[in-house]
């Protein structure tokens, strides 16, 4: 389905400002933008800035509004915490609460020149969306930035719904625990953005795709009352070059490797990893002799742009004995192109969904090593249900350091063994299944055009 003329309709979408909320909800204003709608986006001026920095968008197609709001204190992360949510972050979470007034300011300026207004909001942005209900021409959905799988056993332990069959009962016993998913301070955040989201909201829409979680995506519909769009992958599916664009110069290392040899070791935005984890990494990756490219950088601070950035040790002369076989890289790099390269053949990741997602579209498969919040359960959906990953570190043990011994032999039987040439045939075969669902007739673009013509009625 493609928009040819201008409709008489706005989109509004309110991100949560954590990186991997924001990539995905920015990722899905560009997808709703290729049907020409008006997409804004609000946000802070902090993360606006974050978001623009990181996640290039084509010009002209996403309007954004940012608002100051008032100073948060911006602390470091603890690397030696012992749950390693990102609590540093909270205070610019909370700031993000100051949105609620320019939220309905903005309605009030787009509604006199249209008929309706879509508002696309992160669950964690309830407050700031809870006056959507006192408009009769606004009309909301959230969205869930979860797994289908992980939003499913969320609902199953809370209602006990729905009766499991053989393959979920023996799905259950291997669930990982919600112990040490969330500090103390994190799920007293999360409880305060809880509103009665089902009083003003039509529908949830999820970065989840059919081919990849179709059994948890009809669970979900089965036990909803309300409609669910499975929209996902949000990401791009392909890789464009754009030749004004300054490629990042790890690739001129990349460019060079054999296909498919090359591991890409990231934990993502969130996970501060202590030195002496670090050291035990490093001395795993060298022992290994695999080639990879490590992105060694801190967790997010509230504020990216203030402050230090903490210096991480590498062990002395780690660099000069891995030689032309690794690059460690400790800036922002894109993650995307460099899973979609043809020399990447695994992912050592924490298991964030916006990682595992970029992953199953580029076909790449996973160490898995969670670390907070929904990644282990991610980790159990990508290892265990979708066998396209092995586990670092499987979650019950997650208070141990990992050894050297431990990282070398995952990363040797992901990258130099029959067990995971076949977890890279399997991931190669769900991403080409993932990418045909994306074009004209796949599942997921019937799915999307369905939820563009529902906005439109």
């Amino acid at each position: 389905m493609a928009v040819t003329e201008q409709p008489n309709i706005a989109v509004v979408v309110v991100p949560f400002p954590a990186q991997g909320h924001l990539n995905q909800l920015l990722h899905l204003s560009r997808l709703i933008a290729t049907y020409n709608l008006p997409v804004h986006v609000i946000t802070t001026t902090t993360h606006h800035r974050q978001a623009t920095t990181r996640i290039p968008l084509p010009p002209d197609t996403v309007h954004f509004h940012h608002h100051p709001t008032p100073h948060f204190p911006s602390p470091p992360p603890d690397p030696t915490a012992g749950i390693k949510f990102p609590t540093q972050l909270i205070p610019s979470f909370q700031s993000a609460m100051h949105l609620r007034r320019p939220f309905t300011d903005l309605l009030s300026t787009l509604l006199p020149a249209v008929k309706r207004i879509v508002v696309i909001y992160d669950y964690l942005m309830g407050p700031v969306v809870q006056d959507v209900g006192l408009y009769d021409n606004v009309e909301a959905f959230m969205f869930s930035c979860c797994s289908a799988f992980t939003s499913f056993w969320y609902h199953h332990e809370a209602t006990g719904r729905p009766t499991l069959d053989d393959e979920l009962t023996a799905i259950k016993t291997e669930l990982p625990t919600n112990e040490d998913c969330c500090s103390i301070d994190g799920l007293h955040f999360i409880a305060s953005t809880d509103v009665s989201f089902k009083t003003f909201t039509s529908g949830t829409i999820h970065d989840a795709s059919r081919v990849i979680e179709q059994k948890f995506i009809d669970l979900m519909e089965q036990q909803d009352e309300q409609k669910l769009y499975a929209l996902g992958p949000f990401n791009p599916v392909e890789i464009a070059h754009d030749p004004s664009h300054k490629r990042h110069k790890l690739f001129d290392w990349l460019d060079q490797q054999p296909p498919k040899s090359v591991l890409y070791v990231s934990f993502g935005t969130t996970t501060s990893i202590s030195n002496e984890q670090v050291q035990e990494i490093a001395l795993g990756l060298e022992k290994s002799k695999q080639r990879f490219i490590w992105v060694l950088r801190d967790a997010d601070k509230g504020d990216i742009f203030s402050g230090e950035v903490r210096k991480i040790e590498l062990p002395e002369g780690f660099e000069e004995r891995v030689g032309e076989n690794g690059l460690v890289v400790m800036d922002w790099v894109p993650q995307l192109e460099i899973l979609g390269h043809r020399c990447t053949g695994g992912f050592m990741s924490h298991c964030g969904w916006n990682s595992c997602m970029e992953s199953l579209t580029m076909g790449v498969p996973v160490a898995a090593w969670p670390m907070h919040s929904d990644q282990p359960r991610n980790a159990m959906l990508m290892t265990r249900v979708l066998k396209v990953g092995m586990y670092v570190r499987d979650w019950s043990e997650r208070k141990g350091l990992v050894s050297s011994t431990v990282v070398e032999g995952v990363v040797r039987r992901l990258m130099a063994s029959e067990e995971g040439e076949e977890m890279r045939r399997r991931a190669a075969e769900l991403g080409d299944s993932v990418r045909r669902s994306m074009v004209d007739g796949g599942v997921t673009r019937r799915e999307l055009d369905s939820f563009v013509a529902y906005v439109l009625r």
